[in-house]
């Protein structure tokens, strides 16, 4: 009906987009019916449409709203390839500073999508950056902090998968201080990714497998709650509780093999019947994950592909960034030589006048002495700085030779002999950070000094009287508090 209007007298009317109002609104209808997961053909003439229009975020929309029709049917490398597309529309269309309101939040959509897409891949590189690329625009955006946790939950996963524990932490600990919503699904998954964490990095056993069968009796659907079953799983299989491991395990193989996608659980099982010396379940496991890996070289070559679209993407950037900066060069270039042309006439002008010509000569010879004097007191300056910051090092470096000295010792009281030797050699160390973090705990601030003067984890555990568990908990704690570079600044 779109398509007979366009050709009637009243579309002359309402045609305020260059020739193109009908393409508009047909371009519209196409996308409200994607939502109803209809006319998916028909979806890709929407592109065209929108291209036709100089206008790149809609152009840019319409290739993101096919890419997630591509992702939907699987077809992973036209999805990749379409949400490119549509952040290179936006990126050449609109500087960074325009990126902003409705422009940052479809830009976050956009990386957050790629970040899905390459995570599902266990391409943990390009989900990072994509992740971090969301994060950064919907804080621009000023999105809701439960969407900002979504994403901070996803980039920790993504530091877990490469064993970057501090940075998964830290991402994890962010997103629990942002969510709202306690009842949520998100609650459940960052409390679970909690728990199995504490278990990897403290042995945290006892708590890690409360919180997590807590998270599995709260599940809401069936999906969940086998989600859960293999984290338990892998902590029992992990401590050589085959049995409680396999009670876990088997309900997720049994839902794995009826939707076809056994492999997580049935590696897991084989790998205990082969600590069992049960070669028959072993081999039967084993031939579960054989099938499931027929299509390995494929899903290698799609990744394959995958990166080198996105490492293209980057290079693309590069480039761009280079071009600008190269314009920029070009620009500045251009008014220094129209600033000497225009120099060089009032020259001409000056020397038609011996008595200016002569105040000219004075004043540029009194501007040359200024700034050779300014440079001599600049090389000066510069000089006495290093050599500031080398003593100032030096004595940073004495100090933990001796606070290490101290403790190598067989004296009783170390911890009173190397605060002394900090105050002695930082008199006003401790004052400003009082002054800068009045919530410090004595042993916080303590623990900030040892940790300045680098000592370990356990040896200041020692010196505290402490056990190393409690110590890393209060350098947790005292992270969120404190800068240890800020604290570095103020004992300097």
């Amino acid at each position: 009906m779109l398509q007979e209007f366009a050709s009637s007298a009243a579309a002359d009317s309402l045609d305020e987009f260059n020739g193109h109002y009908c393409q508009v609104l047909i371009s519209e209808l196409l996308y409200k019916n994607y939502y109803r997961q209809s006319n998916r053909k028909d979806l890709l003439k929407a592109v065209g449409y929108f291209d036709s229009i100089d206008d790149g975020f809609l152009a840019a929309r319409a290739h993101y709203i096919n890419g997630a029709g591509y992702y939907e049917r699987d077809s992973l490398i036209e999805a990749c390839g379409e949400y490119l597309c549509a952040l290179r529309m936006m990126e050449s269309h609109f500087a960074e500073g325009e990126m902003v309101g409705h422009k940052a939040w479809f830009m976050a959509l956009t990386y957050n999508r790629l970040g899905d897409l390459f995570s599902a891949q266990f391409m943990q590189e390009p989900a990072i950056y994509c992740y971090k690329k969301a994060l950064a625009y919907d804080r621009i955006a000023q999105v809701s902090p439960d969407k900002i946790a979504n994403i901070l939950y996803h980039l920790g996963k993504q530091y877990d998968k490469l064993n970057e524990a501090d940075s998964a932490a830290c991402c994890y600990e962010k997103a629990l201080e942002l969510l709202t919503e306690r009842n949520a699904l998100l609650y459940r998954d960052l409390i679970s990714v909690r728990a199995l964490f504490e278990y990897s990095s403290h042995n945290d056993t006892v708590n890690s497998l409360d919180s997590l069968k807590r998270m599995t009796a709260q599940a809401t659907n069936e999906t969940e709650r086998l989600n859960r079953y293999m984290i338990i799983g892998s902590i029992y299989q992990d401590m050589r509780q085959y049995d409680s491991a396999k009670a876990y395990f088997e309900p997720v193989l049994e839902f794995e093999k009826e939707s076809g996608m056994a492999g997580v659980s049935a590696r897991a099982l084989r790998e205990i019947a082969m600590s069992e010396g049960d070669t028959l379940k072993a081999n039967q496991y084993a031939t579960m994950l054989i099938e499931k890996n027929t299509t390995a070289a494929e899903k290698q070559a799609q990744v394959s592909k995958l990166n080198d679209m996105f490492q293209n993407y980057l290079q693309e950037n590069q480039e761009a960034a280079s071009l600008r900066e190269r314009r920029k060069v070009v620009r500045m270039t251009l008014a220094m030589v129209m600033a000497l042309v225009v120099l060089a006439a009032v020259v001409v002008i000056l020397m038609r006048r011996s008595h200016r010509k002569r105040m000219a000569a004075k004043e540029a010879e009194t501007q040359r002495r200024l700034n050779e004097a300014l440079q001599r007191h600049g090389e000066t300056e510069r000089e006495l700085q290093t050599k500031m910051e080398q003593a100032a090092q030096h004595t940073k470096e004495v100090l933990q030779q001796r606070a290490k000295a101290i403790y190598n010792s067989e004296e009783d009281d170390k911890l009173q002999r190397i605060m002394a030797e900090f105050e002695t050699t930082y008199p006003r160390a401790t004052e400003k950070l009082q002054k800068v973090c009045p919530d410090l705990s004595e042993t916080e601030r303590k623990l900030a000094i040892l940790t300045f003067l680098r000592l370990r984890a356990k040896e200041e555990a020692e010196l505290l009287g402490l056990s190393e568990n409690t110590v890393r908990k209060y350098r947790s704690a005292l992270y969120k508090k404190l800068d240890l570079g800020q604290f570095s600044v103020l004992v300097e």
